[in-house]
């Protein structure tokens, strides 16, 4: 059977856990104030008010929200926030409306799929940061927000993540967190070099836990909960009153993200939710492999926490075209084409929010809209997962291959890579198409990983499973304030 958290299960790790965090001042914040911010103690609210957003103090693990105000240092909570792209700029009357993760602590929301996971082990005793160190295996940002949290929860972390991925990655890892990184072979989609590392590391390393993103169903819960819920307060904020919640658009990924549709389904019943991936690696799209340069979506697998029943449609969109858009939107000739063409100067000045796989959340976004004729009483939501900023060395190297960006380039970008995309690699997932996505799961968790095959069919028979899984921040949230009085800590 699926496992939850829901009890102790080493009080003796438990009790050192609460000395830990007693002595460093750690107080955790519940799922609930991750939702809502202004049930955040007041003490706390006041102590931000001085700190930087990526600084390494316990107090920031209170801003792994959406809401947080969109400031370097002292932001305290605000509404979600988010970028709405016009006509002018997408070609399509759908409204199309990204969640920014750039203002989450480490520039990126996997800070807060990260949490998920290690937290419900801290307060079950699953985890003694005394002893473990929390092991992040990833392909970019889940180890860096990993690391992160381990950092500010008084443990160790080591990061895994393909060589290939950008240097700032690396560099923050080690040189800011102080993380023992290990690299392995290949790129964005080499997911298996991932696993296999991660069984050297279990079979010889017994103070090491592993936090895997693509089978922790926490990572899962906290999108379902936090993110889904982030979507519908924007989607309140701006919609009119001939408005529709049409589709959500999310990169596969861990499947942790895609989550959030699984919420929005409950309240929009109708809504289409579309999992985007590489063209150059079209895993669920048709069983494909291969490498590709969108950052942040790992792939040839089905992830262990992907509810696949939910997915609607999958599209494939190709790297070339997110580069290209990438360069459009922070070359300073790009950024001066979009101005000439009469764009709002206030989004051109935001654009460097989005970073490559939001760009590609974007072209399966407008694909959606093509495909189901979507009209301006539509809105399609996506994320932006994290900024340009993560990828500064991706521009550095595009110029060295490609020259130097020029305004005639941004011309045919936009009307190639924006405007002219299709149809084409979209595909509308049946009863039987999305068994078979599913279905693709037992070759990697059951034959590799050894995950029960009673557990793979119960993910898809049992009509229940999935609510249970996201409903266990309710009883998280009751451990964890549980766990803050024993710290003494709690108001």
């Amino acid at each position: 059977m699926i496992p939850f958290i829901d009890s102790i299960t080493d009080e003796k790790a438990l009790q050192n856990a609460i000395n830990r965090f007693r002595e460093k001042g750690i107080l955790l914040p519940t799922f609930a104030q991750m939702r809502n911010p202004e049930l955040i103690p007041e003490k706390v609210k006041h102590k931000l008010k001085t700190i930087g957003l990526w600084e390494i103090n316990p107090l920031n693990l209170f801003r792994i929200t959406w809401k947080n105000e969109p400031k370097e240092k002292g932001g305290l909570f605000g509404n979600p926030n988010y970028i709405e792209l016009p006509k002018q700029l997408t070609g399509v009357d759908a409204r199309i409306v990204l969640l920014l993760g750039k203002w989450f602590p480490t520039g990126a929301h996997k800070v807060g799929a990260a949490y998920g996971c290690l937290a419900p082990q801290i307060i079950s005793g699953g985890f003694d940061p005394t002893f473990h160190k929390a092991v992040w295996p990833s392909t970019g940002n889940y180890c860096r927000g990993g690391a992160f949290d381990s950092k500010i929860m008084g443990t160790e972390s080591v990061a895994i993540l393909p060589s290939e991925m950008s240097k700032e990655r690396f560099e923050w890892l080690r040189d800011v967190i102080g993380s023992e990184v290990i690299a392995t072979p290949g790129c964005e989609s080499n997911v298996k070099e991932i696993y296999d590392k991660c069984w050297e590391i279990r079979r010889n390393r017994p103070d090491c836990i592993i936090f895997n993103q693509f089978e922790e169903f926490g990572n899962a819960a906290w999108h379902y909960n936090t993110t889904g819920r982030a979507i519908e307060d924007v989607f309140n904020l701006i919609k009119t009153s001939k408005s529709k919640l049409a589709a959500y658009v999310s990169a596969t990924g861990s499947a942790g993200t895609i989550a959030a549709g699984d919420y929005l389904r409950t309240i929009a019943p109708h809504i289409k939710v579309v999992a985007s991936e590489a063209l150059q690696c079209p895993t669920l799209l048709m069983n494909g492999f291969g490498s590709h340069r969108i950052e942040g979506i790992g792939d040839k697998h089905v992830p262990w926490i992907h509810n696949v029943k939910n997915t609607d449609v999958v599209t494939a969109i190709d790297d070339e075209d997110c580069m290209r858009v990438f360069r459009l939107f922070n070359e300073e000739k790009g950024l001066k084409y979009l101005n000439s063409i009469g764009l709002d100067p206030e989004l051109i000045n935001n654009l460097h929010l989005l970073g490559i796989s939001g760009i590609s959340n974007i072209l399966s976004a407008i694909k959606t809209a093509k495909y189901y004729e979507l009209t301006s009483d539509d809105m399609i939501f996506s994320i932006a997962t994290d900024s340009a900023g993560m990828y500064v060395s991706r521009l550095d190297e595009l110029n060295a291959e490609k020259g130097e960006y020029s305004e005639i380039q941004s011309a045919k970008d936009m009307e190639k890579c924006l405007f002219g995309t299709s149809v084409v690699y979209l595909k509308e997932l049946g009863y039987n198409d999305r068994k078979a996505i599913h279905n693709l799961k037992y070759f990697t968790w059951v034959e590799q990983q050894g995950k029960d095959i009673s557990d793979l069919n119960q993910l898809w028979y049992d009509r229940e499973i999935w609510e249970k899984i996201f409903s266990q921040v309710v009883k998280w949230d009751e451990m964890i304030e549980e766990f803050n009085e024993r710290t003494g800590l709690k108001e």
